[in-house]
Order: structure tokens, then sequence, then C-alpha cells
């Protein structure tokens, strides 16, 4: 077998090997979760700092609670209290934190490539929590296990991306890691959320939200990243919600269906409120796989297999 990576900075580039690796710890740290006993390795001697530049909920507090499992020394990073506000450059930064030793550091930026300054600039082992619009490969892996709780085999799977596929890394992580074990991706959203050349990377197209339902296993819903000025690419949000949102009565088009999404989501915009009580909805079991899934990659990183 080979060496677990150093950094998980991707989905793109893990080899397909690790996934199962991965998914086998997570599922024993799950049930260390849900039963509340909470018997995880003693990582005491490692530090880690949580690299955070930008705003974040589940991701932020489930590395970090993932990191005190495991009795980790947590120090969280503030770039409104840190000298960036001073006109320190972001690789000065870095240079500054890679001097103090820290064993990891989780990054989350705007910034495509980030994790890959942090490499070149540190010893640390990194692990990516989001770089700008390019992967965000902890939530594909948590999306993916959550895919594999259901479904015996992704190979054959059909699964759709509905929504701002152009502006998100969930979307790439996703499409990197289900094409690479074997399931059938496909996207579907309006033209200007569908970027060019998609089809590239392995996926096809579906110009219908009713036929993409229909025609597949698994739907994984994306918000509108308003904070990106997505909605600006729409004629309303009132309007996609019509075309693209997932209400009771699309979902009674496909019984069968499993629904994801990776949070937060626009209630009245990409799904209706009603959905959320739906049995085929796993948005709650994602965020509990999600801890899981940091638990086991600190597990394996630091070479507690």
């Amino acid at each position: 077998m080979k060496k677990f990576p150093k950094h998980i900075t991707g989905l793109k580039n893990l080899d397909k090997e690790f996934f199962e690796i991965i998914f086998k710890k997570t599922k024993e740290f799950k049930n260390e979760i849900t039963s509340r006993r909470n018997k995880f390795p003693d990582l005491s001697k490692y530090s880690v700092l949580n690299l955070f530049l930008e705003d974040s909920t589940r991701t932020r507090i489930s590395f970090e609670l993932a990191e005190k499992h495991l009795g980790m020394k947590v120090v969280n990073f503030n770039a409104g209290l840190s000298s960036l506000s001073k006109g320190e450059s972001l690789i000065d930064t870095v240079r500054n934190i890679d001097a103090m030793y820290f064993d990891f550091i989780v990054s989350r930026s705007s910034s495509a490539g980030f994790p890959e300054l942090l490499i070149n600039n540190s010893n640390a082992r990194i692990i990516n929590g989001g770089d700008g619009i390019y992967e965000h490969p902890t939530q594909g892996l948590l999306d993916i296990f959550t895919i594999t709780e259901k479904f015996k085999s992704l190979k054959g799977l059909n699964v759709c991306i509905i929504g701002d596929i152009s502006h998100s890394r969930v979307a790439m992580s996703n499409i990197f890691g289900l094409t690479k074990l074997g399931a059938k991706v496909s996207v579907c959203g309006p033209k200007s959320f569908i970027p060019e050349g998609i089809e590239n990377l392995g996926v096809s197209i579906i110009d219908n939200t009713d036929n993409a339902i229909k025609q597949s296993d698994v739907v994984i819903l994306l918000r509108v990243q308003l904070e990106r000025n997505a909605g600006y690419l729409l004629p309303s949000l009132k309007e996609y919600n019509k075309y693209y949102g997932l209400s009771l009565k699309r979902l009674e088009l496909n019984p069968e269906l499993l629904v994801l999404h990776p949070g937060p989501w626009n209630t009245g915009v990409e799904l209706d409120e009603e959905i959320l009580n739906s049995h085929q909805i796993r948005f709650y079991e994602q965020v509990t796989n999600g801890l899981a899934i940091k638990i086991a990659l600190f597990t394996l990183m630091s070479g507690k297999i």
C-alpha cells in the first residue's frame, strides 16, 4: 500500500485507493460520534492552525471539534486581528506561522491555489478547507461517503449536480471524486452557471431539472453564490426557483432519489422549506459525516492507522 498523502489539497490528485481507506476510518469514527462514546486516537502531541481567510460555519466548527476530539493543540487564526491588517503580506504571514512549527494547517481562502502557497512556504501538513472556486476536498469526501451509506457501489450510479456549478469548488471536488470512483456525473443549471468545456471532465449536461431528477439516483443541490455575485447572472431568484428549485412536487418525480446539499442553503431559491423534513434529504447527516471525515484525515495523516 502507498504511504498516505502528507497533504489533502484536492480530490483530483487523490489516488483512488485512499478513498476506501478514508471511508473505512470514517465509518469507525462516525460510530464513536453517534454513540457518544467519543473514543478516538490520541493526537495530543500535534499542533494545528485553522487558517481561515473566508467565513465558514460547518467546515470551521467541524474541523475544530475534530481536532479537540483528538486532543490536538488548536490555534484559530483571525485575519482581522492579525498583521495582515497592518500591511503584512500573506506570504510573510505564512512564513512567520511556519517558524512556529505547526504540525498541521487547515486552510480556507477565496484564492484558488492557496494550499500550494502553504506547501511551498511551510513544513506543516496541509488540509484544504476550500480554495476559491477550485476545490473543497473534505466536502467532496463527506458527500461521497454519504452516498456510499445508501448505495453499495458508485460504479454506474447516476449523480446530478444542480445549481451554480461555475462558482462551486464543491462541484469540482465531487466531479473529480465521483468520476474517479466510477459514477456517471451530470450537471444541470442555467447556461450562465455551466462552465464552458465542463464535458471535458467526463460529465454530461442535462438542461431540464425534472429530467435530471427522474434520471438520477442522487442529486447534489448547490446554492446560488450571492457573495460571488452569481445572482447577477440570473433574471431573478424567483425565476431560478421556478425552473431549478427542488420542491415536494419535484421530489415526487423520483421517490428513491437521495438529495444532498453542502450548505448553507438559500430557502426559496434552490429548495423549498417544505422538503427539509423529507426522508430523501441527508443534509444534517452530511454534517455528522463531515466531522467523522475530518477525524479520519487527521488520524491517517499522522500515521495512526
